[in-house]
């Protein structure tokens, strides 16, 4: 029987091939069906174990509920798994996938991609697309009262998941080892991808469904980065708009992006804007990259280095204290006097800047030069040109010190 078998499939491969295919594609709505039958079952005792986990009234010994929580956790994670293996694969391969299958499968691959060598974000990033493709089911079902239940622990799991992967980088960007050179401009890329990702599915779906009233705090915030979500982003506009994601994330990830790290992200903006002024050589296309420098000085200083309790040194604690006294005499011409106090400000930041940046080892002579240039312009200094060259000498206007 098996010698004939093998002959009748050597003889008409063509034919068998057709009939494979044709059973295949009958049998993949059933799979889909099947697997959608579990993962339902899985996630109406994830919603039930995850409520009783929540539940203040607990009936259940706290562990063991956590323990029924857990592993409900893991049985609807396997079936959202085989689901994407078994259906969405399979349709894709047989080409009968939609876009967003495409798009699903896609993704998965590239989240797979990570195991090897980073398995840690794999880990979580896995749960996070896995939970991602089943919110986006629950969704275009219709079903208002799942959805609703969903929510709490979409948030919930979601929350984690998030503070998870940015600690994961919070951890490469404080390692000191070649491997996770602190200077690669990706996990920096990572951090911010990271931060908007979050403010785009995790927060407006809390801001909709009014989830927190201590998020009407950062409002304000999150309308500003929504204007950065609509037309194309030029560098300038990039670089504004992580300068409020890293304001948003002082207020929400406090602990698993901490101030060590998010002080090293606003020193890569920094660097980022001040090459942009140097580089620009459209004029009105630079006042508009200064002004930005200027507000992301202000954001490191005031969101910040104020909070910052621990320093490298007595001698910087001392300077930045110094920085602050002179910032908060300045804040009070606000009420009075907008325009001085405008002006007063903006030379306060030039000048801190310019102390950090004179001994850099980035090129920063350009910019050392459009700083003198502002000053000279509010009257803080003066430009004593000299007749043997064309560049002049800058000195301070009150105590004629060179600059």
């Amino acid at each position: 029987m098996e010698e004939r078998s093998l002959r009748i499939v050597g003889t008409d491969k063509n034919f068998f091939n057709k009939i494979t295919n044709t059973l295949t594609r009958i049998l993949i709505p059933t799979k889909i069906g099947i697997n959608g039958m579990l993962i339902s079952i899985k996630r109406n005792s994830l919603i039930k174990a995850y409520e009783s986990y929540k539940a203040e009234d607990n009936n259940y010994d706290s562990s063991e509920s956590e323990k029924k929580y857990n592993s409900a956790y893991e049985a609807y994670l396997d079936s959202l798994d085989k689901y994407v293996m078994d259906s969405i694969y399979k349709k894709v391969k047989n080409g009968t996938a939609s876009e967003f299958e495409k798009d699903a499968m896609a993704r998965y691959y590239e989240v797979t991609s990570l195991k090897e060598n980073e398995y840690v974000e794999y880990k979580y990033r896995k749960q996070k697309y896995l939970l991602e493709l089943d919110y986006e089911g629950i969704k275009v079902s219709g079903k208002e009262k799942l959805l609703y239940r969903y929510n709490e622990f979409y948030i919930y799991k979601m929350d984690s998941l998030y503070k998870s992967i940015l600690k994961n980088y919070s951890i490469k960007v404080a390692d000191t080892t070649n491997k996770y050179d602190s200077t690669k401009e990706w996990i920096y890329t990572k951090i911010f991808h990271t931060l908007e990702d979050y403010i785009q599915n995790i927060l407006s779906l809390k801001l909709d469904i009014n989830y927190d009233d201590n998020l009407k705090s950062i409002a304000n915030d999150y309308d500003r980065y929504e204007s950065y979500t609509i037309g194309k982003l030029d560098t300038k506009d990039n670089i504004e708009k992580n300068m409020i994601l890293l304001g948003i994330s002082r207020k929400l990830f406090t602990h698993s992006l901490p101030l060590i790290v998010a002080e090293q992200c606003y020193e890569k903006l920094l660097k980022d804007a001040r090459t942009l002024v140097q580089d620009t050589k459209i004029a009105t296309k630079r006042e508009k990259a200064y002004g930005m420098l200027i507000n992301l000085i202000e954001d490191y200083n005031v969101k910040l280095l104020s909070t910052k309790v621990y320093w490298e040194t007595p001698k910087q604690r001392e300077e930045y204290k110094d920085f602050w006294n002179k910032y908060k005499e300045i804040s009070k011409l606000k009420e009075t006097d907008f325009i001085e106090y405008v002006k007063q400000k903006e030379i306060l930041f030039i000048r801190n800047d310019m102390k950090k940046i004179q001994n850099s080892k980035i090129d920063y002579s350009k910019i050392l030069k459009y700083y003198k240039r502002k000053l000279v312009d509010y009257g803080v200094m003066k430009e004593i040109k000299n007749s043997c060259r064309s560049q002049g000498k800058y000195i301070k206007v009150k105590d004629k010190e060179v600059a």
